[in-house]
This record gives C-alpha cells, structure tokens and sequence, in this order.
C-alpha cells in the first residue's frame, strides 16, 4: 500500500513538474475578457528561476515578478503579490492559457474569462500603419457622462506610447499603447485595474472611449494644452471643533494596539497613509513611504498607515495587508482599522476630527507637537511623469521644514 501512495505521489510530481515546464519562457499577450466582448490586453513574460517558473506582469517601465505560481495537472494558479487577485488557467499547450481572473470584491468576486498567448505577444498589432500624429504632451480631458476632469500625460516615441490619465481621484498608473494613423489605443493592468483606452486623434484634440472593469464604459475628449489643471475635489479638512490634534488606536498585524499618543510618535513628525490593500494607488505610495523611511527615520520622521479594507473580517485583512507589508518591505506599523471601506461612518468611526475621507491614498503630516500641517488627497505615481517629480519635491521641502521647528 505505501508503494502505490509513494508512486501516486511521484507520478503527480512528474505531471506538475512537466506542466511547470511546458510553458516557455517568453513573451505572452494576454487578455481580460469584458461580458460586452471588449478584451483588456496586457503583456506577462516568464522565466525560470531557481527551476520554478515565474511570471512578471509588465506595463510600460514597470515589471511586477509574480512568484506564487503553482501547478495542478494540465492547470496554472497564479496569485499576485499584492491585492486579492490571481488568474486560473488551463495550459492548452506551451505557447497558450485559457482560464478566469478572478478578483475578491466586498461582495461576491469578479470572475472574468482570460486567456494568453505567445504567438505575436504585442500589446496591440499596428492595423493602419505609421502614426500620423505625435500623442506626446498634456491633455486636458473630460469625461462626458460624470463630466469628471482629467489629464492626460503621454510620451511616444515612433507608434508606440507610454504614460498615464489623471483625475481627482488618482491616477490610472502605468498605460502603455500604440497610435497607428490617428488611432489610439493604450491599456494597463496591475491585478486590480483593468483598463483600456481607444480614442483618436485630429490635430490637437483627441475623443475615444474608456472601459474598465467588468462594465464600466465612459467617452471622452481632450485637448492638447501646456498646462493643464485639476479641481480639488477631493480635499479633506480639519473640523471647526477639532484643536488639530487626532487621536487613535488601532490594532497592528500583530493584534498590538497602538496609538498616536504612544511615546514613539512624541516630537516626531509623523505621517499618516490613509490606504487600503485594494487600491492600486496605495502601490506607488507605500513603495514612495517604505523607501522614504528608511532613509529618513533616524532624523526624526515617523509613519503610520491605516487600512481601511473590504471587510471588517482581521484575518482576511491581515492576510491582504501583509502582501503589501512583504512587496514593500514596510518597515512602519500598518493598522487595521476594522472599518470598511464601503462604510458611510468610515470616518466618523476611525478619525471624527476630520471631514469625510474622499479619496485613497490620502497622506496627514502631523508636526512635532502632533498638529496637523498638511493633508494632502492623493499620490501622484512615477507613471505620471513631472507629477511625480514635483509631489516628491514638495514632500520633501515641506517634511524638511518641520523636522527643523
């Protein structure tokens, strides 16, 4: 009997191990499979290393190395290494996927269809020739049905194009397309947003339609312009009744409650990321904060995240906020706030001092005497170009001056 259960197991190796090699190691163009046929193209390549096969997700100059990838028979598993995302695939031979991208959602999860290619990997075929038209530039855009500002911020270089669309309340991280005669199309993915642009050019303006998601459909126009601006919509504030001052305890990954009050934060100036481990903004934020800490704690700068997740359920919160914690290698307490992000009372619940949180990531930088001195809504990404650029150094002038009070 053990000589058939030792064999059993050998032989389940061996066909994990064969479907584990079969696939190659190259190029693949994949895509999300919207219920209205539209298909949310991306880019993956894998590789071999030390003999497991791994997957790097690649938009534009970012490549995110996917390493929990796991063989099942004929089958592929693969989860990301941050947000509740993964894919489920059948290996129909070693150049071709077909399977689901299954999202985790406050409610039921999105299941979309999903498939993978190797055969002509390019995001997009170039179907009219040349482009016609240079997209680099701004470009203040609007969309029609919410009439919700934007702007668009690209480089091109021959029919290819790189950047990113920003509204007020975030950024759509890292686009990546192609502009064929004045044809456009740019798409992105990074286990959470799913998105995808086709529009067309005429002169300095530019119309299309935007998709993301399983539903969401919205058109567009803009207009190429030097300077273009945004509306804070999204603005948050100190109450009239409040002295400027927060107070809070929350509990760690470790179920330690800690508090602003706790004498590690005392004449320190301490920043508090607003976040969550579903919000694809949160990323660029918390790789700007994790690296900005190491580098700064020892000269009196602190940081404090509170996550505010799908549920209220601690150890499914735990378990997704510790993706972000190891991606990042967050070296500052992440707290679990226990309220939903879906809950009206979010903040009363978590911070009553201030107006309502309208937007994630959202950065409070605290004084030494624990005033708040700045909120800023919003994290402008390093896809966003010279927003990036100027968010940095405003960040640091403003955190330089408070450390010398």
């Amino acid at each position: 009997m053990k000589k058939i259960y030792l064999s059993l197991i050998i032989v389940s190796l061996s066909v994990s191990s064969f479907a584990q090699h079969a696939l190659k190691n190259t190029s693949w163009r994949a895509a999300i499979i919207r219920p209205d046929g539209k298909q949310i193209f991306f880019n993956l390549h894998t590789a071999t290393e030390k003999n497991k096969t791994v997957f790097y997700l690649d938009n534009a100059s970012e490549s995110i190395k996917i390493s929990d990838v796991s063989f099942n028979d004929d089958s592929v598993i693969i989860n990301m290494p941050v947000f509740e995302s993964g894919f489920r695939a059948k290996i129909i031979s070693p150049d071709s996927l077909n399977g689901s991208w299954i999202r985790a959602s406050i409610g039921k999860n999105i299941v979309l269809p999903f498939t993978a290619t190797t055969k002509n990997a390019a995001r997009f075929p170039t179907k009219y020739g040349n482009a016609s038209r240079n997209l680099s530039g701004k470009f203040a855009i609007t969309f029609t049905k919410s009439n919700e500002p934007a702007i668009g911020n690209f480089i091109q270089k021959g029919n290819k194009i790189q950047g990113s669309i920003l509204t007020p309340t975030g950024d759509d991280r890292y686009l990546e397309g192609i502009l064929s005669a004045d044809s456009v199309w740019l798409s992105g993915f990074d286990g959470i947003h799913s998105l995808l642009y086709e529009a067309k050019i005429s002169g300095n303006n530019i119309s299309g339609t935007s998709y993301s998601g399983a539903i969401s459909k919205e058109d567009f126009i803009g207009e190429k312009k030097d300077s273009p601006t945004l509306p804070n919509s999204a603005a948050m504030y100190v109450k009239d009744s409040a002295d400027g001052h927060l107070n809070f305890k929350f509990k760690d990954l470790n179920e330690e409650e800690i508090s602003i009050n706790d004498n590690r934060f005392k004449n320190k100036v301490v920043i508090l990321d607003i976040m969550g481990s579903w919000c694809p903004n949160c990323m660029d934020e918390t790789a700007f904060l994790s690296n900005y800490y190491k580098k700064n704690k020892e000269r009196g700068v602190e940081i404090i995240g509170l996550c505010y997740e799908l549920t209220t359920d601690f150890n499914r919160s735990k378990k997704s906020i510790e993706k972000f914690q190891k991606q990042f290698d967050v070296k500052y307490p992440l707290l679990i706030t226990g309220v939903s992000v879906a809950d009206p009372l979010r903040t009363e619940k978590t911070l009553p001092q201030l107006t309502d949180i309208k937007m994630f990531p959202t950065t409070i930088i605290l004084d030494k005497t624990g005033k708040i001195r700045k909120i800023d809504t919003g994290f402008e990404g390093p896809a966003t170009g010279d927003y990036y650029i100027n968010y940095v150094n405003e960040f640091n002038t403003l955190i330089d001056k408070l450390l010398k009070e």
